[in-house]
């Protein structure tokens, strides 16, 4: 998508590059949060339908993730991402002061926006999370038991049956190919239970989309943590063999659908 603007702001840890998919009128501010070891690039399809369905959108590179600043994937404390995303906001809101927020976290992204709503759902109008980090994922636990941390790179198989997806992570530069850092894994099992303690996000209406073959995040564990954090505006949509990453699925014409869908209910209703 060659329509997109870098926007470079000051983070809790570094420099933190953001990108912006412009609209000339838009409705509403669509904040994409990435997931563990990607970037805000790999969301180029996403954006263009959000874009086409009536948004600006905003996604930033997380700390030690893409053209961000830090070591590659070290993440110390989530708290910070979220301090961080919320900073993106800001750019967004002084932009476009009158316009609804909403928050899209795919993974670890989804593990970020569930703690953001938590901080600031007063400023949003729904929360949508995809195979999101959320409630019981044992992966952490297992990893951080281990005197050393096995360079086990993320399958891309594992991401979608489309295998165009996974050829394209694999040679993309920008994505992070080794092992897990312990910080980062430690950081991970902190704010799981830092999100299970923080309470619902009260009336904020939630999406929940999910691939029932997702090796990556499990659905049950992911259910665990969604079903405590909703409020009880909760949608959840489950897709029958779809794997970790749905918006680059190959029924991906299904979930933007559901998505924009949703979004429609919201910002109508």
């Amino acid at each position: 998508m060659a329509d997109t603007r870098e926007h470079v702001l000051t983070g809790t840890r570094g420099t933190i590059s953001a990108r912006e998919w412009p609209h000339p009128r838009p409705r509403y501010i669509a904040l994409v949060v990435h997931g563990y070891g990607e970037h805000a690039g790999r969301y180029d399809a996403l954006a263009a339908v959000l874009t086409g369905h009536g948004a600006v959108v905003y996604g930033p590179d997380h700390i030690g993730h893409g053209r961000s600043a830090g070591e590659r994937v070290a993440i110390e404390d989530f708290e910070d991402v979220v301090t961080d995303l919320h900073t993106v906001a800001g750019l967004a809101r002084t932009a476009y002061p009158d316009l609804p927020v909403v928050v899209i976290g795919h993974s670890m992204g989804g593990l970020i926006a569930a703690r953001y709503a938590q901080r600031h759902g007063d400023e949003l109008a729904a929360l949508v999370l995809s195979g999101p980090v959320i409630g019981v994922w044992e992966l952490p636990g297992r990893l951080l038991a281990l005197d050393e941390i096995p360079d086990t790179p993320i399958s891309p198989g594992a991401l979608s049956r489309d295998p165009a997806v996974g050829a394209a992570y694999a040679a993309d530069p920008l994505v992070w190919h080794g092992a897990m850092k312990r910080p980062t894994l430690e950081a991970f099992v902190r704010t799981l239970e830092t999100v299970a303690k923080g309470g619902d996000t009260g009336p904020l209406p939630l999406l929940w989309l999910h691939g029932d073959d997702d090796r990556l995040v499990p659905l049950p564990g992911s259910r665990i943590g969604v079903e405590r954090l909703s409020g009880g505006r909760l949608v959840e949509r489950i897709y029958a063999g779809a794997r970790h990453e749905v918006f680059n699925e190959t029924n991906r014409a299904e979930v933007f659908a559901d998505l924009t869908a949703f979004l429609d209910g919201v910002l109508t209703g």
